[in-house]
């Protein structure tokens, strides 16, 4: 089974989550840093990865995205901050700012 992701971006007070599964973490969070995607996430400027959880399985990724997404706020604030306490960006060492410009660039070009 191919490796997924159920993931939650943030913006920077912390004020708004997404959860969203993916199958490429490193890119789906390059996106979410140059502003592409969904109107939600770009409007909210929700580019902080905060938490992140492997599963075997797009399948079994999705289930766990829509189990989390009815979970209330206070269970999901809970679970992230299990795994990072101080709730900081857990991707913020893996680009450059010359990463996210080059990255915006190419996606302008297609």
């Amino acid at each position: 089974m191919k490796q997924a992701y159920v993931y939650i971006m943030s913006n920077k007070n912390r004020s708004t989550i997404y959860i969203g599964v993916t199958s490429n973490l490193d890119r789906r969070v390059l996106k979410h840093k140059a502003g592409i995607g969904s109107r939600f996430t770009s409007r909210y400027y929700l580019s902080d990865l905060i938490y992140f959880e492997p599963i075997k399985g797009i399948h079994h990724a999705i289930k766990r995205e829509k189990q989390l997404k009815n979970w209330n706020k206070d269970w999901k604030w809970d679970l992230i901050k299990q795994n990072n306490p101080t709730v900081e960006d857990l991707a913020k060492e893996w680009y450059s700012s010359e990463d996210i410009e080059v990255y915006i660039n190419k996606v302008k070009k297609i």
